[in-house]
């Protein structure tokens, strides 16, 4: 698998983290752990799918994925070009008029939304573009095109950076309160902007602060105690939902990405 990763223009730097171009040569089977952040997804070349308990489900060529609570098992067939979208956290909103928790645990076809009805063209100019400058040229245009909202949610922001500094081991209650707003207010807005509910995205925080900051096979109980367990068998049931592995068989798992 080669990756190019790209930085947003100065107009789409606050809505966008990075674009990234994958390009599989040869049949590839990727794990793929939940993030914080919605994916948008233009397949240009050859095939993706991604495996479930009923069988594989093809990807559409183009795609939004919302956050999800597990992994994901993506096949990329030989001969495979992605672009991928990778949005700051509530930023997709900015382009998208569907309530964002609609897409959780999801990936629909970009086509579903409000807006983005005929891409027929834009897809075959990136079918057919010379080079991936070409490429990001081309999305930005037509991402530009699609802004809907330019103003942040500053109530929004402000919690997913408490939540980020307490990785995800916070009260949500406590939480609403800091912000002087209901918590059931809080929640309905927090679940339309950001993709999921509070209570669901500081699971996502606290199993990728376990991922990012190291397990140690010695010290897997401190890692459960850092997330905000005190429990190591419970720990280990949601690592596994998270990663679908547990803990000890997840350090001697080959890399991801």
């Amino acid at each position: 698998m080669n990756m190019e990763v790209y930085a947003p223009s100065a107009s789409l730097s606050p809505y966008i983290k990075t674009y990234l171009f994958l390009d599989a040569q040869n049949e590839l089977l990727n794990r793929i752990l939940p993030d914080t952040s919605l994916v948008m997804a233009f397949r240009y070349k050859g095939h993706v799918s991604y495996q479930t308990a009923h069988g594989q489900i093809a990807l559409p060529s183009s795609a939004i994925s919302g956050l999800r609570k597990s992994f994901r098992l993506i096949n990329y067939a030989p001969d495979t070009s992605n672009l991928l979208v990778i949005f700051k956290e509530a930023s997709a909103k900015m382009f998208i008029r569907e309530p964002l928790h609609e897409l959780f645990d999801d990936s629909i076809s970009l086509t579903d939304l409000t807006g983005y009805q005929n891409l027929t063209a834009f897809e075959e100019q990136l079918t057919f573009a010379d080079t991936n400058r070409q490429r990001i040229n081309l999305l930005e245009k037509f991402l530009l095109s699609k802004l809907i909202f330019s103003k942040p949610y500053e109530l929004i922001f402000t919690a997913l950076q408490r939540i980020h500094t307490a990785k995800g081991v916070l009260r949500i209650k406590e939480l609403a309160a800091s912000l002087f707003i209901s918590q059931d207010a809080f929640e309905k807005r927090f679940r339309r902007m950001v993709g999921t509910s509070p209570k669901q995205y500081c699971y996502i925080v606290r199993m990728k602060a376990s991922v990012d900051d190291g397990l140690k096979r010695s010290l897997l109980s401190e890692s459960a105690f850092n997330a905000g367990y005190f429990d190591q068998a419970h720990f280990n049931k949601d690592f596994k939902l998270f990663t679908g592995q547990t803990p000890t068989d997840f350090l001697s798992s080959p890399v991801f990405w």
